[in-house]
């Protein structure tokens, strides 16, 4: 069974209610003068004016505010900034329309629907200005209101919306929160009934406080060898459509007692980089693509916490955690083995070290991996670092990084194809400039 401490808190002042977290730094690169977030600005609004949020065949998600925001906030210069622009649009689509228009009285049911985009871009859009372009009243309105609210269904695509609102947060961007709404709306799906109806909230037989040890349980739980064989995105939908696999699931997921939901949510940040840093399976020694998203979303909770209701803390929280559950099963229960990291001998390398390999080393426009150093560094800023966990991790990351693991049959045909439209728009010098 894992051992595991949890953190001292840090002071964090007069919060009352729910999670007790604070406010993270907001980049407001709307006003401020300097050219580097001038850059931002420009390459923040040229992305959403020239390219779609989803992309190759309405499969993938345009990455581009995450790495541009992770790279401005480590510190890149203009030049640097541009480069990642043009180096992320190589692979990018166009705008194309929708077979039709979405209107107030119709929207939800238009959910789901990907190709619908555009429509739901534009209508969102159409609604900031009825908002009197206070982007935090339009998200109020469509993402915590109603009786099915957009924020109970976060985790759907891979949790991109989630990351994607974070990121509208911490720099201040309505061009970013338009995006997380449409993403939002286009990967909505069935998971939302987890949170919306209160037959699945039930307690369970055996409760802990700890992530870790549900999973320790989860690890050696039979019920869960059905999977098995080969990782990836479509195990979770066999999680979910087998009866007894997704009743454990959900026991499980019921088995998180928060009795000290401040601390055992700063357990979870740690939980989200053992299972990327040191939960590396047997079928492959590459870091896990689908592990990342646990990191960079458990960032965006971390993000959006301060700024939310209290009401929705718990639920956003449990939210992310069944998230990391299906992930943590469907990419075969990978052994945690926390030596990993403990043993890194850091031999001078810090958080400059990080910095560097994240904006000037060989994988600088991997967005998931820029996101993933930058998302553990913010950690240890809000949880404090004193046996210099986070920073283990983040130096064991940049200098082993070598592309992504963890792929399925159907994950990895979707990424061979990203790849040849990527190629054949480097050589043909697509994606090169702003235009």
């Amino acid at each position: 069974m894992f051992q595991f401490k949890l953190p001292q808190l840090p002071t964090i002042g007069l919060f009352r209610g729910g999670i007790q977290v604070p406010k993270g730094e907001v980049h407001d690169v709307e006003e401020r003068p300097e050219k580097r977030a001038r850059t931002l600005k420009h390459l923040l609004k040229a992305n959403h004016i020239n390219h779609s949020i989803i992309y190759n065949h309405l499969r993938f998600h345009n990455h581009t505010p995450h790495i541009l925001s992770s790279a401005y906030i480590l510190g890149a210069d203009s030049d640097e900034l541009t480069h990642i622009y043009e180096a992320e649009s190589k692979s990018l689509d166009p705008w194309h329309d929708s077979p039709g228009e979405i209107a107030k009285h119709d929207w939800r049911d238009f959910l789901g629907k990907r190709e619908y985009q555009r429509a739901f871009i534009d209508f969102f859009e159409d609604e900031l200005v009825q908002h009197g372009y206070d982007w935090h009243a339009l998200l109020d309105e469509f993402l915590l209101s109603g009786k099915e609210p957009l924020i109970n269904n976060l985790i759907s695509g891979l949790a991109h919306p989630l990351i994607h609102l974070g990121y509208a947060h911490e720099m201040s961007s309505r061009t970013v929160a338009i995006e997380a709404l449409g993403l939002a709306a286009c990967f909505h799906n069935d998971w939302h009934v987890f949170l919306d109806d209160p037959k699945y909230t039930k307690p369970a037989p055996n409760p802990t406080d700890s992530l870790f040890n549900i999973l320790s349980r989860v690890a050696e739980d039979p019920k869960f060898d059905k999977i098995s064989g080969q990782p990836g995105s479509d195990n979770i939908e066999k999680i979910l459509g087998d009866e007894e696999m997704a009743a454990a699931a959900l026991e499980y997921w019921n088995s998180w007692d928060l009795k000290k939901p401040t601390e055992q949510f700063a357990e979870s940040q740690k939980l989200a980089v053992a299972l990327l840093v040191a939960a590396q399976s047997k079928q492959d020694e590459r870091y896990d693509f689908f592990a990342v998203h646990l990191l960079t979303s458990s960032h965006a909770v971390r993000t959006l916490i301060p700024i939310l209701p209290s009401k929705h803390h718990i639920p956003l929280v449990r939210q992310w955690w069944l998230f990391t559950l299906l992930v943590y099963i469907s990419q075969l229960r990978p052994k945690i083995n926390i030596d990993k990291i403990k043993l890194v001998e850091l031999e001078g390398r810090d958080w400059k070290y990080v910095t560097e390999k994240a904006l000037k080393g060989k994988y600088r426009t991997d967005a998931h991996y820029v996101k993933s150093l930058r998302s553990m560094h913010e950690a240890s800023k809000t949880w404090g670092d004193p046996n210099q966990f986070y920073l283990k991790a983040a130096v064991k990351m940049a200098d082993e990084f070598d592309g992504w693991g963890g792929f399925g049959p159907r994950d990895l045909e979707e990424e061979a194809d990203a790849n040849e439209i990527r190629n054949q728009r480097r050589y043909s010098g697509q994606g090169d400039t702003l235009g």
